[in-house]
C-alpha cells in the first residue's frame, strides 16, 4: 500500500512530461508534413555524395 504513495506521483509527473512534449511537438510543427519525410528516404541527394561516390556514378 505504501508503494502507491510513491508510484502515483511518479506516474503523474511522467504523464505531465509526456503531455508537455506532445504539445511542444505540435507547436513546433513536427507533424505538419509527414508524407515528404517518408518519401525522402527513397531519393538520393546529389549534394550529399562524397567525391568518390560522385565519380563512381559518372
Amino acid at each position: 500500500m505504501n508503494i502507491l504513495f510513491f508510484l502515483i506521483p511518479v506516474m503523474l509527473i511522467i504523464v505531465v512530461i509526456a503531455v508537455y512534449f506532445f504539445f511542444w511537438a505540435v507547436k513546433s510543427e513536427q507533424f505538419e508534413d509527414l508524407d515528404r519525410q517518408g518519401a525522402n528516404i527513397l531519393f538520393d541527394d546529389e549534394e550529399d555524395l562524397t567525391d568518390s561516390e560522385a565519380k563512381s556514378k559518372e
